[in-house]
């Protein structure tokens, strides 16, 4: 009976095994294109950032008000990714002249800079990005353009350009999609409500396909559309319609019928027109009047508008546009930072095409998502811990190979301690807790003695996109409302009014220090003894199962205990505040008048992999390991995360002293609110008050919701 099934369950498995090569059906290479893309975007996340300044021109050594939105790029939400994002001032030779670290908290972070006012008149841009995007600088950063001048320098002004603008797409795909001969393909866009496909391939094409292609949208990271098609004969004609299509950048590829790319397209889809937000207040006003804006999203949905957060500047109307976020997501960073985004909505669709056709995704790589073998990433997201990075070199600045053990510590009274391990090339990593208290960091070799470097790595990134700078002959004279700017700021610095309000408040304190170690096994307060002259007394004779020798090589500090009936001897680490050191010398000649308490730890101590084989801790009454000379192989350095963010301040003229005060009010940004919140109608009232300057000014509102809805958008305010 055996014998006889076996036979059968072979033709059966032999048949089914025919059926799933025969049967396998178009859907399985489009699951396959599918899943492949799905899981890329999975592994290889991108943030974009949007920065709103309060203008977009000043006067040097006047404050640089912004709002940094943090943003992902595939559904458009608010990113809680990143609690960290690098901003920098750069000038025409891409050196930075400011650099600041900026708290984000769901998305969205205010800051505030001084420009120097040694900046000397031209163009300076303003780069941002996170930790994770230093993994794909020099583009997949925000850039944008400012003009400063300087009111002693009256030269004109330099512009800024990229040296080659199609840089991007040279460098961006390592895939390039080589026109076949054999097929060609035509996208026709021009219909309102209808997408085009004409694909005309000879047979040799149709024949090695079995008449099978793919075709597969997505936009910004989200499939669109993807089918399998079949072709109808020499000319095949497909009709999509257009409402599956996202907003955005369209990225339209053809595959054949092995999955492999034979042609690309992009298309632009814009979004439904809606009028979003509307602001409500006066048109003009007169000088030193209260100005009232009420601001109304259309959308009433309350669990929309009541997770609106908005940043409002109300400065003068300048020669340079404001930046719209709305237009700014279109591109991003995916395309390249040399874009004219401004009024997509006014260009037509052969216009668009044509800017299209020269584009190349550096995000959406086909190459990269068909390997299987995703690229190392250097630099990890930075969510609940700012990242301290470095290499560990000879001294002759050769990489090193081997791990090897790396401590971090702070000077104190409560020992505070970390280490971690070089990986293959040689690089390490610390974690720093996100605040603004100014941190004291020692950073050491696990064995001094060794021929070792450490090389402390900045967290900005030097990798910059090529820039030349050209004189701007269109204007040589400093324009009109550019002098008066200059003069009002003269004007604000002579009288002491300030715009800088006081410091907000910390959102993260610092951590209070603990001793890593717990409570000692022994704690000897010096107070509570007899002065002795020297260390080794003490050691001697308070310190039990301690022992200080001096031999020709050095000074040596032993522990001596026992288990059971047997003694054991070991070579504690030692500390002085805190701090590790290799050489017993340091406490042994250390004067007792400074040591406040000694702890010991007898017994074998573990923190994570790290073993010590004892502690003796040497705490001095200051605390802060200046009563020795730093060796050499340390590093030690102040370290502050965070720079703390103060407030705008606005001036009152409610009451009739100070309306009629003779005190001159020449702000150049009447207002500036990083952080507006609408209530659960979607409301939000700001006011504030005109200053003595008359002008046009522009109410510009940026926002976005917790559910991805951008707002972008602009009113007149005249002063007279």
């Amino acid at each position: 009976m055996i014998k006889k099934i076996k036979p059968a369950i072979l033709i059966l498995m032999q048949f089914l095994l025919l059926q799933g090569i025969y049967g396998q059906s178009s859907s399985d290479k489009s699951d396959y294109l599918r899943q492949r893309f799905l899981n890329y975007c999975k592994s290889v996340p991108r943030e974009e950032i949007f920065i709103h300044t309060d203008r977009e021109e000043y006067i040097s050594g006047e404050n640089l008000w912004f709002n940094t939105y943090l943003i992902d790029r595939q559904s458009l939400l608010s990113s809680g990714n990143s609690s960290i994002v690098y901003f920098e001032l750069l000038n025409s030779a891409n050196r930075p002249v400011v650099q600041k670290r900026i708290l984000i908290t769901k998305g969205l972070g205010p800051g505030q800079i001084i420009l120097p006012d040694t900046l000397s008149t031209g163009t300076y841009t303003i780069r941002a990005y996170t930790n994770w995007m230093k993994n794909f600088l020099p583009y997949n950063c925000f850039m944008k353009n400012i003009l400063v001048y300087n009111a002693i320098n009256t030269k004109p002004s330099k512009a800024i350009r990229t040296q080659d603008n199609n840089v991007l797409s040279k460098q961006s795909n390592d895939l390039q999609l080589d026109r076949n001969p054999e097929v060609n393909v035509n996208i026709n866009n021009l219909k309102s409500d209808t997408l085009e496909v004409f694909l005309d391939a000879d047979k040799k094409f149709r024949d090695e396909n079995k008449n099978i292609f793919y075709i597969f949208i997505q936009t910004h990271g989200n499939i669109n559309y993807i089918s399998s098609e079949n072709m109808t004969g020499e000319s095949t004609s497909i009709s999509l319609p257009k409402k599956i299509l996202s907003s955005g950048i369209n990225q339209i590829t053809f595959f054949n019928s092995s999955g492999e790319p034979f042609y690309e397209r992009y298309i632009y889809t814009p979004p439904l027109k809606s009028n979003q937000i509307t602001l409500k207040s006066a048109d003009s006003c007169s000088l030193r009047n209260k100005v009232v804006l009420d601001i109304q999203l259309q959308n009433r949905k309350s669990s929309i508008a009541d997770s609106t957060n908005l940043s409002i500047s109300v400065s003068p109307v300048q020669r340079k546009e404001s930046d719209d976020m709305s237009d700014y997501l279109v591109f991003g960073t995916e395309f390249g930072p040399d874009i004219n985004r401004k009024e997509l909505s006014e260009l037509h669709n052969v216009k668009m095409d044509s800017i299209l056709s020269s584009l190349k995704s550096n995000w959406i790589n086909w190459k990269e998502i068909f390997s299987g073998d995703l690229p190392h990433f250097k630099y990890p997201t930075e969510n609940e811990y700012h990242l301290l990075m470095g290499d560990l070199v000879t001294n002759e600045g050769m990489s090193i190979s081997d791990p090897e053990y790396l401590l971090m510590c702070t000077p104190g009274k409560e020992a505070d301690f970390q280490y971690t391990r070089t990986d293959n090339e040689g690089h390490f990593c610390f974690r720093i807790h996100i605040d603004e208290g100014l941190k004291d960091l020692i950073v050491i070799p696990d064995n001094g003695n060794k021929n070792r470097k450490i090389n402390i790595e900045s967290s900005f990134s030097d990798k910059y996109i090529s820039q030349v700078s050209v004189a701007d002959s269109s204007n040589k004279t400093i324009p009109a409302f550019i002098s008066k700017l200059s003069v009002n700021h003269q004007v604000q610095k002579i009288y002491g009014n300030p715009s800088l309000g006081t410091q907000q408040k910390a959102i993260y304190n610092p951590v209070i220090p603990l001793r890593f170690y717990g409570k000692p096994d022994f704690e000897l307060v010096l107070s509570d003894y007899i002065n002795l002259p020297v260390m080794s007394e003490i050691i001697f004779e308070l310190l039990p199962g301690v022992s200080l020798k001096r031999k020709k090589s050095g000074d040596e500090i032993s522990l001596t205990y026992h288990i059971a009936d047997n003694q054991y001897t070991t070579y504690p680490c030692l500390m002085i505040d805190g701090i590790i050191i290799k050489d017993a010398s340091l406490i042994a000649n250390i004067d007792p008048e400074i040591v406040e308490k000694i702890d010991l730890i007898r017994e074998k101590y573990f923190v994570g992999r790290y073993f010590f084989p004892g502690i003796i801790n040497v705490i001095t009454k200051a605390g802060d390991f200046s009563c020795v000379s730093l060796p050499e192989y340390m590093i030690r350095m102040p370290y502050r995360v965070l720079e703390p963010v103060n407030s705008f301040i606005s001036p009152d003229y409610t009451t009739l002293q100070t309306m009629e005060s003779r005190i001159p009010d020449y702000r150049n940004t009447l207002y500036w609110n990083p952080s507006v919140k609408t209530d659960k109608e979607g409301k939000a009232r700001i006011e504030f008050w005109s200053s003595d300057n008359k002008a046009d000014y522009e109410i510009n509102v940026q926002g976005i919701t917790k559910e991805g809805k951008i707002f972008s958008t602009q009113k007149i305010l005249r002063v007279r």
